[in-house]
């Protein structure tokens, strides 16, 4: 039978173990039961859209059976594929993401509130319920077969895994790469699945004309942590193969050490961009925990279920990262931070790449050889 629990601590008790300012998180209804295995979040609190709040309360009845947290497949034909940005701190303006939802299930995933314009939770909903766009080929190739497309990289991976377990049965970055390779259009992926190597054959071929690089992202070295933090991903080994495997094929590759979190991974940061290195990454990047949104309480919960007795002092420092806030989306310090934890970690970061020669930026990718791909429509093709 699913439980959710509450704290036995009293008021007073929970202030001084969590920290005032935390202690509305032990308010929260937090699931605590067998068919959770696999999964980040510990609630499933209602999208801030709908109209009707769910809550689930213990009073003592036995149900006839626990809500089943299994993986929903919800197949989807998008009338669109790339979106656009104009952030001015990312490196790229444009994107494609294939599955919306996510099953990794990392707690701190900054792409969780999107579930909620779907009607769903960011919390369970966000890893159970995973949209398929079953069509993203095909609209890729039509959108690149406008005469208007100019071509700049595409990056995938920038919101939810596009090598997440569902791949393995719907290939849809197979496909995509196959129309980008057609297209000769630079693409950029960032990934915590070793499955990025069955592609490997696309990715190949993509780089002999300069048309790809992939970044494997790797939070913690510690098999233990991982599996509480991403537990559905790749273990970090496994990623640190597929890092080696795409280099030894001459991709140009990136080790991605994100997000450092205060005092749960944040001394790990040179051993992870040590074991990049040694696994012939040529790349790095760093990015502090975002907290944005629902997220904020999401990660609190996993704090005090994995960690408790940690749950005040990662907060605190996570505010000292952010101003007194517990997230700052202002453009130029939301992946970076400010403070002294922030500069230090800058430092550490900026001293481990000299050390390791690791480069923040490679080569720009091509595209001068683009060109426009022929429209996936039998009637056009007549005239």
């Amino acid at each position: 039978m699913a439980q959710y629990a509450a704290s036995g601590h009293t008021s007073e008790a929970r202030g001084r173990l969590f920290g005032t300012r935390d202690v509305d998180l032990l308010s929260r209804p937090i699931v605590q039961s067998d068919t959770l295995r696999g999964r980040g979040a510990r609630s499933n609190e209602s999208g801030r859209f709908e109209r009707l709040r769910r809550e689930f309360v213990e009073d003592g009845w036995e149900t006839e059976h626990e809500e089943n947290f299994e993986t929903r497949e919800h197949i989807e034909r998008a009338k669109s594929i790339i979106t656009r940005n104009v952030s001015p701190d990312i490196g790229f303006d444009r994107s494609i993401n294939p599955y919306r939802g996510c099953e990794h299930g990392c707690s701190y995933c900054f792409a969780r509130p999107s579930h909620a314009y779907l009607g769903h939770s960011p919390g369970i909903d966000f890893e159970r319920d995973v949209y398929i766009k079953v069509n993203a080929a095909e609209l890729l190739r039509n959108e690149l077969a406008n005469p208007r497309y100019k071509a700049k990289p595409i990056a995938i991976g920038t919101n939810t895994d596009p090598y997440q377990p569902l791949e393995r049965k719907y290939k849809l970055m197979r496909g995509i790469l196959k129309v980008l390779l057609d297209a000769r259009h630079p693409v950029m992926i960032t990934t915590k699945s070793a499955l990025v190597v069955r592609d490997l054959d696309l990715l190949t071929k993509l780089n002999k004309h300069g048309l790809v690089t992939v970044a494997l992202s790797v939070t913690s070295m510690d098999h233990k942590l991982s599996r509480f933090m991403e537990p559905r991903a790749s273990t970090p080994s496994r990623r640190l193969e597929a890092l080696r495997l795409l280099s030894e094929a001459g991709i140009p590759t990136r080790i991605m050490a994100s997000p450092m979190i205060p005092a749960v991974n944040d001394h790990e940061l040179e051993r992870i961009l040590d074991a990049g290195k040694a696994q012939g990454a040529s790349m790095a990047s760093m990015i502090v925990l975002r907290l944005p949104g629902e997220v904020r309480d999401i990660f609190r919960e996993w704090l005090l279920t994995t960690y408790p007795d940690k749950v005040k002092h990662v907060m605190n420092l996570v505010r000292d990262l952010r101003g007194g806030k517990e997230n700052d989306p202002r453009f130029g310090s939301r992946f970076t931070g400010e403070g002294p934890y922030a500069v230090m970690m800058q430092q550490r970061f900026d001293k481990a790449c000299a050390r390791y020669g690791l480069e923040h930026d490679g080569t720009p990718l091509r595209t001068d050889l683009f060109v426009h791909p022929q429209k996936d429509d039998a009637q056009l093709s007549l005239f």
